[in-house]
């Protein structure tokens, strides 16, 4: 595996050009995937996340093949990816994910839902008019047991007062020549966790946690505690 780092060459924000590439996540995703994509049946073999700084974007890459450099916006900084990871470690952590529950509905299709609205919802039909409660509380409560519930298959524990849900937002990508928009929310984890499985923690790492990883969601960023 390898972990890649690609940011805009010096000079590049001076471009329209570039400015129209960014444009919004999924044309942020069609930036990154012209690294990538070396043949049209090609299938998206990694996950990324995103971090806009002064404006200006840097992916963090974690991928199956290294990332192809070319004479585009980005430039390419590209590493063997193989951490050493043993049962009882500690490292903090940091996830941009897509948290969502899936329920089905009468008709037994399943439909994904957002773990925040979900709770809100909740809060609502125990506690009408209740808005005061839908705080910073709901949203760490709400994102702190959707983590938990994947912890044990995902090769790691967290204590509840090691972790920090914030940053919710709602996002909306028009696909070209789609015809409906793509919708999702993300959620930010900070905090510490201990490995308790080395092998699956390793495939969490390197597959990510939860969907829409096309749109940048689910990579682990870990570091030494």
């Amino acid at each position: 595996m390898y972990f890649s780092r690609l940011r805009p060459r010096p000079g590049a924000e001076k471009s329209p050009d570039f400015w129209r590439a960014l444009g919004d996540g999924y044309q942020l995703h069609q930036l990154l995937w012209s690294h990538f994509g070396d043949a049209p049946e090609r299938k998206r073999d990694f996950i990324y996340r995103v971090e806009m700084t002064s404006g200006l974007p840097t992916f963090y890459v974690v991928s199956a093949r290294p990332p192809r450099s070319s004479e585009g916006p980005l430039s390419v900084e590209c590493k063997d990816y193989d951490p050493r990871i043993e049962e009882g470690r500690s490292f903090l952590f940091s996830l941009k994910a897509n948290p969502v529950v899936s329920k089905r509905d009468e008709d037994d299709r399943q439909h994904r839902h957002d773990v925040v609205m979900e709770a809100k919802q909740k809060l609502r039909a125990a506690d009408p008019g209740n808005e005061a409660a839908f705080t910073a509380g709901l949203i760490q409560e709400a994102g702190a047991a959707w983590l938990e519930e994947r912890m044990e298959r995902s090769g790691f524990m967290i204590k509840p007062e090691e972790i920090r849900v914030d940053g919710y937002r709602q996002h909306v990508y028009q696909k070209p020549k789609a015809r409906g928009a793509v919708r999702f929310s993300t959620l930010d984890f900070h905090g510490r966790l201990r490995v308790t499985d080395a092998g699956r923690f390793k495939e969490t790492l390197y597959l990510g946690l939860g969907p829409a990883k096309a749109y940048g969601c689910g990579l682990l960023l870990i570091r030494r505690a």
